[in-house]
């Protein structure tokens, strides 16, 4: 049975009837804030505790009504697709600050698929080895807080709140001196160099937000530059070859550095070494210097071997999905044997019982993301054909489903006819609905290609989130109890995220 409540309970309140209204009631809100609370608030009670990673909101109602007023006042601001490319503001508030980005070394990981994965499994090996780390990335899933972690763990609300109530003086002097406003993602940067700094950390696990050379987190001098695997996204921005878009994510290969290359196309993997000679900086690739030797399919994730640049790594567990995050595991250890000096400084591998312990631990919320059994829902957020294409082929690996169902809400500015493309072999049927962010696809005009794609019989249409999870499990249910339904909800991190808080996640 579904766990989303029934349709027409006359004893119990439905939790979905007062969706829209708890929505509707707040329009001083941004939307995408007013939709995540009233999923937290409505359907909370669907799920068990929330899983670590993946903070909730604050339990404390002045915490909670603090961090309400940080996320307002940081919604005022440019949002992360409205860029002016220039690293002049964020080295402004950096010069204010007293470069705090200066008072640690880091790693810094570009491209276009696989990013945030690959960070996790950095911030795990290195804990591992007893050193405290500081983790950025975006977007985040559910929280804000989640952007900015410390030890492994997202920083509190509290804390959170602190660190912007910190730098926002600093931040009002470098918007009174510059043509435009810091942005979101700028002032967010600063709040999580400056925390690592207070912390203080011993390394910085930094994702670019998007390309490298003028991406506001490009302030920094990473000793260790990783770039996983690049693919054709935001073509407007970055270029429109994987070779252009190596350029802008190339920039953050600084001079001295030691470059860890996944396996990319040709074009791009030319450009990359070309930058990395002109800078002189040391390069590992993935296939020659170190990558997967071995790898099969295990209860909950996959067993591998790994071959880093100091050595093999045999039996290593990795509780994630898919090919390509095996190969995330290979760039993320030579990263890490890259930061200790392995290979160079030092001849021996790091120590494999200590990796083991790291990877074991390693989670990746909203990415291949089993959230709820009986029927299986899947939660990923691919949200271009590159990551699709990489979704698909480790759902038909890891499950063995008799019928898989998608839903899909995406952002109007993506390849979603390409997204769709990927998907079409492993769905018999999709359900297209939207997010309630302002950049979603409208469901009709996405479901308009959905036809064209998957042919009209295949297409069903729910606009609101929570109808088309229900929709799915439904189909999904149509099998049996036994027979192997399933539910793959993907499209876009939004539409993840609110489906993770729909769900009981959070």
């Amino acid at each position: 049975m579904s766990e989303l409540p029934p349709n027409g309970n006359s004893d119990q309140p439905d939790p979905l009837d007062s969706f829209d209204e708890i929505i509707a009631a707040e329009t001083d809100r941004d939307p995408d804030l007013a939709v995540i609370e009233a999923g937290s608030r409505t359907l909370r009670t669907l799920g068990g505790p929330p899983e670590s990673g993946v903070p909730t909101r604050p339990a404390d109602p002045e915490v909670d009504k603090a961090l309400r007023e940080v996320e307002a006042e940081l919604a005022t601001r440019w949002g992360e697709t409205k860029l002016e490319p220039s690293v002049s503001r964020i080295a402004a508030l950096m010069d204010v600050l007293g470069e705090p980005q200066r008072a640690y070394p880091s790693i810094h990981i570009t491209g276009t698929n696989g990013k945030t994965s690959t960070a996790r499994m950095v911030e795990a090996l290195l804990g591992a080895f007893d050193l405290r780390t500081g983790r950025y990335t975006s977007p985040h899933v559910q929280s804000i807080t989640e952007r900015v972690s410390l030890d492994g763990a997202p920083v509190s609300a509290e804390r959170f709140v602190e660190t912007y109530h910190d730098v926002k003086p600093y931040v009002e002097m470098v918007d009174a001196a510059q043509e435009y406003r810091l942005s979101f993602f700028e002032v967010l940067t600063g709040m999580a160099y400056a925390a690592f700094a207070d912390a203080p950390v011993d390394v910085a696990v930094v994702e670019v937000g998007m390309g490298g050379s003028w991406d506001a987190t490009n302030v920094i001098d990473g000793d260790v530059a990783v770039v996983t695997p690049i693919d054709l996204d935001h073509t407007d921005r970055l270029g429109g070859t994987p070779a252009e878009i190596a350029v802008e994510k190339g920039g953050i290969i600084k001079t001295g550095a030691t470059v860890i290359l996944a396996q990319q196309p040709v074009d791009a993997a030319q450009v990359l070494l070309k930058k990395a000679v002109e800078v002189d900086a040391t390069v590992a690739r993935e296939g020659l210097e170190f990558g997967v030797v071995a790898r099969q399919v295990a209860v909950g994730g996959q067993l591998v071997t790994l071959r880093g640049v100091g050595g093999e790594y045999p039996e290593v567990y990795l509780p994630l999905h898919g090919p390509y995050q095996a190969h995330n595991a290979a760039v993320a250890l030579a990263a890490v044997e890259a930061f200790f000096g392995v290979g160079a400084q030092r001849p021996e591998p790091l120590d494999i019982d200590t990796v083991r312990k790291a990877f074991a631990s390693v989670s990746a919320p909203g990415r291949m993301e089993v959230v709820r059994r009986s029927p299986t829902v899947v939660l990923d957020a691919a949200h271009n054909p590159a990551g699709a294409h990489a979704t698909t082929e480790a759902v038909r690996e890891a499950f063995d489903f008799s019928r898989l169902i998608g839903v899909v809400g995406a952002s109007g500015d993506k390849n979603v006819r390409g997204l769709l493309e990927a998907y079409e072999p492993i769905f018999a049927e999709v359900v297209i609905t939207q997010n309630t962010s302002h950049r979603a696809m409208g469901a009709d005009e996405l479901a308009a290609i959905a036809v064209e794609v998957f042919g009209e019989e295949r297409v069903q249409v729910e606009p609101r989130l929570p109808d088309a999870l229900e929709a799915a499990i439904t189909l999904a249910e149509e099998e049996g109890e036994f027979a192997g339904g399933g539910v793959l909800v993907t499209g876009s991190v939004i539409t993840v995220g609110e489906a993770r808080l729909l769900l009981g996640k959070g």
